[in-house]
């Protein structure tokens, strides 16, 4: 499946998204997260975290 029929145009996607476009280990982005590599999560809901569907796209390319 192609990365721009994964990800919206626009929005929050969970991390599972963006693994998927990514081909990074869990352990690894959240790594990169703390390290200021990757962009930080948003709350979506009570337990719930989406990350910037841009920001991921800005990493893409």
């Amino acid at each position: 499946m192609s990365k721009d029929k994964i990800l919206p145009i626009e929005g929050l996607v969970r991390l599972k998204t963006v693994l998927e476009v990514l081909p990074i280990s869990r352990s690894t982005w959240y790594k990169g997260v703390k390290r200021g590599i990757y962009p930080k999560s948003k709350q979506i809901g009570e337990r719930a975290k989406g990350y910037n569907v841009e920001e991921i796209r800005s990493l893409l390319t």
